[in-house]
């Protein structure tokens, strides 16, 4: 147990490098062995290219050894025609006899398929092992199959004596709480995930761009709530650069503008804003097959998803900025998962345990 659960963190390891890039499928690393021995690995890193396991039996220079061979996968191989071939098809084929699978995939059609594929045509089949590190590394992927919602993130910063923003300000423009640290690390978690979530306030107020203009990645969809459309129509988050979903009491799915493919980039989206919000907003996300978003801001925002139950990590910096009166942080308790100092900055990150 001990050599699969060595070869199981390999592959973590491994498919931790596709973050960001592989939605809207999971995580996936893999490893082959022979006597004990890693004669090949490969990790998934976009959807649409072969997944894993392709990769890493690809890598294998002597392909004679796979018949002797041990495959080791972090997630259950698939089993259906998606963009590509089944992997466990290519196993079989491959004449690999021993294959270690770290956990079920929750996806309907996989599910326990693919290792039946596997057990049927003759293969010896582990499953279950690190399982607990192999949900963690997929924790979106199986909230948005087994949760039907998005993995939600919290995410803001404070001063030291605990204001989120000051009471007023001159310019239409954010005032930085933390360091450039902090806000480059930001924009690392923006190429992570594939929504961002702010208010009407923190929109008019800030004017964000919401982007990865720090980090190279992929820019999230980004996700305005604006109950009555009071967003200037110079912001830019309606510049129709990056798809953005504008959830409104003004109901309709009409969009504003469109690419030069012809896919849409701003849209509409009404919910009943005198109903509970937060669930209304995460089924929005999930009609999207939206995966991850963080939410950002500003504090009603916040508030409202955790009032409601509805979020899963929250990332609460503490600049040394003091303002003499402002927005208070909202008011939330969780469980601490880890902290860290970026500079004169200290990082807190909270699971809703």
């Amino acid at each position: 147990m001990k050599i699969h659960e060595k070869y199981i963190k390999r592959c973590i390891q491994l498919a931790q490098n596709g973050l960001g890039t592989t939605y809207p499928n999971p995580l996936v690393g893999s490893v082959l062995t022979y006597e004990n021995r890693i004669i090949g690995e490969g990790w998934h890193r976009k959807a649409g290219e072969p997944h894993a396991e392709v990769n890493a039996i690809k890598s294998v220079k002597d392909q004679s050894l796979l018949k002797k061979a041990t495959i080791y996968v972090s997630l259950e191989p698939c089993s259906h025609y998606g963009k590509t071939p089944p992997c466990s098809d290519l196993i079989i084929a491959s004449g690999i006899k021993k294959v270690v699978i770290g956990i079920v995939d929750p996806f309907a059609k996989v599910k326990g398929r693919g290792i039946k594929k596997l057990l049927d045509a003759g293969c010896e089949v582990s499953v279950g092992i690190l399982e607990d590190h192999c949900r963690e590394l997929n924790k979106r992927f199986f909230t948005f199959h087994e949760k039907k919602r998005p993995y939600i993130i919290l995410k803001w910063a404070l001063t030291e004596n605990n204001f989120i923003a000051p009471s007023s300000k001159e310019a239409r423009a954010p005032v930085w709480i933390t360091n450039k640290y902090s806000r480059q690390i930001v924009h690392k978690w923006r190429s992570e995930e594939q929504a961002i979530l702010v208010g009407t306030n923190t929109a008019v107020a800030d004017n964000p761009k919401l982007n990865t203009r720090l980090w190279e990645g992929s820019n999230p969809v980004r996700i305005l709530l604006d109950q009555n459309l009071r967003t200037p129509i110079d912001s830019a988050l309606l510049d129709g650069s990056v798809k953005t979903i504008i959830i409104t009491s003004q109901a309709s799915k009409d969009s504003f503008s469109q690419d030069e493919k012809g896919e849409n980039e701003l849209i509409l989206e009404g919910i009943d804003f005198k109903k509970e919000i937060a669930s209304q907003i995460v089924e929005v996300l999930y009609t999207h097959e939206l995966q991850s978003v963080i939410i950002e801001g500003g504090g009603k925002t916040l508030q409202t998803f955790i009032d409601a139950g509805l979020w899963d990590e929250a990332r609460i910096f503490t600049g040394e900025t003091l303002f003499p009166e402002g927005v208070k942080a909202p008011a939330f308790k969780g469980k601490l998962a880890r902290e860290q100092n970026l500079g004169s900055d200290k990082l807190k990150i909270y699971i809703n345990d």
